[in-house]
């Protein structure tokens, strides 16, 4: 992890890892973030687009979740956090899956 340079908190997430479970309509999903800024991260907002796939791979739909960052993540530190991300049961018919694509995250620096 490079180090915290001065200045405002920068946060940078790694690669988002999803693993199956054993309800269609849920996946397990990591993130580790890292804060290279000087300031601490004291509040956020983590969104995931999760899409509904079916068996040969079609993309039907997005539903976007959101959950709490984990924080705080203090100045030049890292931190993983795992969620299970789930969209209603009744999306996900029999022979489709769920998998996070996409994530966003909102923060706030410590004053």
């Amino acid at each position: 992890m490079p180090s915290p340079s001065a200045g405002p908190a920068h946060l940078i997430t790694g690669e988002l890892v999803g693993e199956s479970t054993d309800k269609r309509w849920c996946e397990k999903v990591t993130l580790t973030f890292a804060n290279t800024g000087a300031t601490p991260v004291r509040s956020g907002t983590v969104t995931f687009g999760t899409h509904i796939i079916d068996a040969i791979g079609i993309d039907w739909a997005t539903v976007e979740s959101r959950v709490p960052l984990p924080t705080p993540i203090g100045a030049g530190k890292r931190r993983e956090e795992s969620w299970t991300v789930c969209v209603e049961e009744w999306r996900v018919p029999w022979g489709m899956r769920v998998e996070t694509r996409v994530v966003g995250v909102e923060w706030a620096q410590a004053e």
